[in-house]
């Protein structure tokens, strides 16, 4: 080497040392300026990166009354990822289940906002079947339970973005794997990890002097806090700005956290590459799509491979590039044993194991449709930051076991309409089912479509308008038992004829028919209902007044034209699921109109609050005249034609819809805690050939037989100006109770019929002609 060369050697030699002093002096510098900052009570896996979403369920209310296998309360917490023990919790994430009770250590958690401390409590069960009949917490003190009480299971985190393309994450914590699982990506990635302070001196000379040379940033030297901070935190645009910005971040995440914070949140956040069109990020995922197996079964070769694909997820995949993530992976070893973390004879091992992926498909994180319905009211509510692509905490109202019933459920129903009948195999036959609470409005599940056509990004639960048939029928009796016409009080023993009409129409007459084909002569409204029978009901319509009954739609929430023809009460205008399902719940509260939540709060990364919502509900009806059709609609599912939506145990109220020429096939209904709508059709609005009282009522009944007793129960009591009274089948006039042939009915006070008297009868009896 000659003089020259030998100066300019070591000129290079003292930059870089001096770069790496100031870097030093850089970080002692910050670290005393955070010294005196309050330390996070959270823990770093459920910070928020400045850049994540969360999408978050509601919090499970814990009721008496419930067993605990309907609540499926065991499934909730292995959701949640708690353990069963065999004794009295004594940590949080554990739970113990005895005979008397069942025991829960809850984990620290945030709900809505609020942060809730870890508690240990017990639910009080009866021995005989595991009915919950109250709690108490540690100390042995009562604990009020209930809907609105004081003791619910935490949120679960849905989704990590509100598009399809990321898999579900699998996380762990870092103590329930074994070292030789992350020692490979210190290796690989950040050597002095446990030495430096978030910033690696010797690393950033080497970097910064490459940098200054190029007169951009072309080289990184990024720690694992760094990189860190750069996925969850920043763009990724390469400035000599975010590299500051990312630097500070750095040595103030290491004042906050602990090492091992740090290296677990990185091990589950880390991205490693996509399978089957899905983003495959965390160690836990990696392992289970790559190799099939848990990451604490990992060996030496698997987990070097893994390390060595953060470089260049997609460009060393063990699936795509075999050959370039062995030479990855090699390099990886042998740097494991200079570092002297693996014996020479370990080493030779995992190098000697062929590089071979067992894929497992990723699981695809569901709420397709309903995530979109995230990202607009995101858009809709913090536009700007939106537009961003900054992050956001969601606080949904969606209940995740509901939701993954639902689209089970729907996916099935549909695979077996598709295997009977071939008509459908050529068409898109698909499907929407919503399910509301009725004590709030809140969206407890949300399937616009077939959950395994995964590119179908079209949500008809609120963007598909559909004629919904006669399941809109209820909402003419409301307005009938609410306000009557004339002189006539209605009520369900009102008689309405059944015999052929003819009504004058501007593009000719118009001749509505039953759908049996047949006329049944003068009947009560309760069978009409019953039956469904569509000439009776635009009768009644004709004699409320089409627009009084349009107003009484409007007011539900359904959609309608200016001036629609007499059509409409047959079920002939457009509406969503979602706003049949929000109609409906004035039978379930009764007499109130909810509007649907899907989100009760909007928040940013660090807590702060975006929005907040409430639940919205507007008086439609007296709570009696409700309360008598929702009667009429459990005798439609008893005795009518929605007995294939009854389930066994619970009083159903629901009724089907078929839209001309079968192109749509509606059930719409409440029990329990829930009003549930579903639709099922062809995207093309042809003909489908099916029936609401068929394909749809059988797939509500389906997915609602699970969720009634999976959610608090909620009974529709009967309002004190309902009174019942015996009447005459044949003239729907009062008689004396027990007399033959006479069956017990439900009427307001106010508008009770006449008792039956021989010498008045044939003017007693009205007929709505």
């Amino acid at each position: 080497m000659s003089v020259h060369s030998a100066f300019l050697a070591r000129r290079k030699t003292a930059r870089a040392v001096a770069v790496q002093s100031v870097f030093r002096l850089f970080q002692i510098m910050l670290l005393v300026t955070l010294a005196a900052m309050p330390v996070r009570g959270e823990r770093l896996m459920d910070v928020v990166g400045r850049r994540e979403y969360r999408i978050y369920s509601d919090a499970f209310p814990l009721v008496s009354g419930r067993t605990v296998a309907e609540l499926r309360l065991e499934e909730r917490l292995k959701r949640l990822g708690y353990r069963r023990i065999r004794k009295k919790p004594s940590a949080p994430g554990t739970y113990f289940w005895s005979h008397r009770t069942f025991w829960i250590y809850q984990r620290e958690h945030q709900h809505r906002g609020k942060k809730r401390g870890a508690r240990l409590f017990g639910l009080d069960l009866r021995k005989a079947d595991g009915m919950i009949q109250g709690a108490r917490d540690a100390d042995g003190k009562p604990i009020e339970i209930g809907a609105r009480g004081k003791l619910w299971l935490e949120p679960e985190l849905l989704a990590e973005s509100l598009e399809g393309e990321r898999a579900a994450r699998l996380s762990f914590a870092l103590s329930e794997v074994p070292e030789h699982v992350w020692r490979p990506l210190l290796a690989a990635e950040d050597a002095r990890f446990f030495d430096h302070l978030g910033l690696d001196g010797r690393a950033l000379a080497r970097s910064t002097l490459a940098n200054i040379k190029a007169g951009k940033v072309v080289q990184g030297g990024s720690t694992i806090t760094q990189q860190l901070i750069k996925n969850r935190d920043l763009t990724p645009k390469r400035t000599f700005g975010r590299k500051a910005s990312e630097a500070w971040r750095a040595v103030r995440l290491e004042a906050l956290y602990s090492k091992k914070e740090i290296l677990e949140t990185y091990l589950n956040h880390v991205y490693l590459g996509h399978v089957s069109g899905l983003a495959v990020h965390g160690y836990g995922t990696g392992a289970r799509v790559f190799f099939d197996k848990s990451v604490a079964d990992l060996s030496l070769a698997e987990a070097a491979t893994l390390a060595a694909m953060v470089q260049g997820p997609n460009r060393l995949s063990p699936i795509r590039n075999p050959d370039n993530a062995r030479g990855r992976r090699d390099w990886v070893l042998e740097r494991m044993e200079s570092l002297g973390w693996a014996t020479p004879a370990q080493v030779a091992a995992a190098r000697a194991k062929p590089v071979r992926a067992k894929v497992r498909k990723p699981r695809r994180v569901g709420l397709t449709h309903f995530r979109n319905w995230i990202a607009e009211s995101l858009a809709e509510e913090a536009p700007r930051r939106s537009a961003k692509n900054l992050g956001f905490v969601v606080s949904s109202a969606i209940d995740p076991l509901l939701q993954e019933d639902a689209e089970r459920q729907v996916a099935q129903h549909l695979s077996g309409l598709r295997r009977r009948y071939s008509r459908l195999r050529k068409g898109k036959l698909s499907a929407a089912l919503v399910a509301l609470d009725a004590e709030n409005g809140a969206v407890l599940a949300y399937v616009g479509g077939d959950p395994r056509d995964t590119g179908d990004q079209f949500d008809r639960v609120r963007k598909a308008r559909r004629q919904p048939g006669s399941s809109i029928k209820p909402f003419i009796l409301l307005e009938g038992f609410d306000r009557g016409w004339g002189k006539l009080s209605l009520n369900p023993s009102s008689r309405v004829a059944d015999k052929p009409l003819t009504i004058d129409l501007p593009n000719g007459p118009w001749r509505p028919t039953n759908n049996d084909g047949r006329f049944h002569g003068v009947i009560d409204l309760r069978t009409a209902l019953r039956h469904s029978y569509n000439v009776p009901f635009v009768r009644l319509g004709r004699h409320l007044g089409y627009g009084k009954v349009a107003d009484r739609f409007r007011e539900v929430g359904l959609p309608m034209p200016d001036d629609p023809g007499p059509a409409f009460l047959l079920g002939a205008i457009e509406v969503s699921p979602l706003e049949l399902a929000a109609a409906y719940t004035v039978f379930a509260t009764p007499g109130y109109s909810l509007e649907p939540v899907p989100i009760w709060r909007i928040g940013k990364p660090k807590g702060r609050r975006l929005e907040r919502f409430r639940t919205k509900r507007d008086r439609i009806s007296s709570k009696a005249s409700a309360y008598l059709v929702a009667d009429l609609l459990a005798d439609v599912v008893a005795k009518g034609s929605g007995k294939a939506a009854s389930i066994k145990g619970h009083t159903v109220r629901g009724k089907t819809g078929t839209s001309s020429n079968r192109r749509d096939a509606w059930f719409a209904g409440t029990a329990g805690s829930l009003v549930c709508v579903v639709w099922v059709g062809l995207d093309e609005g042809d003909s489908a050939g099916l029936t609401g009282g068929g394909a749809a009522a059988t797939l509500w009944r389906t997915f609602m037989a699970k969720a009634i007793p999976a959610r608090p129960d909620r009974q529709i009591e009967r309002p004190s100006m309902i009174v019942e009274a015996w009447v005459d089948p044949t003239s729907g006039l009062l008689v004396k109770e027990g007399k033959k042939g006479a069956h017990k009915e439900l009427f307001r006070r106010d508008s009770k019929p006449r008792r039956n008297r021989w010498w008045r009868i044939d003017r007693s009896i009205q007929v709505i002609e």
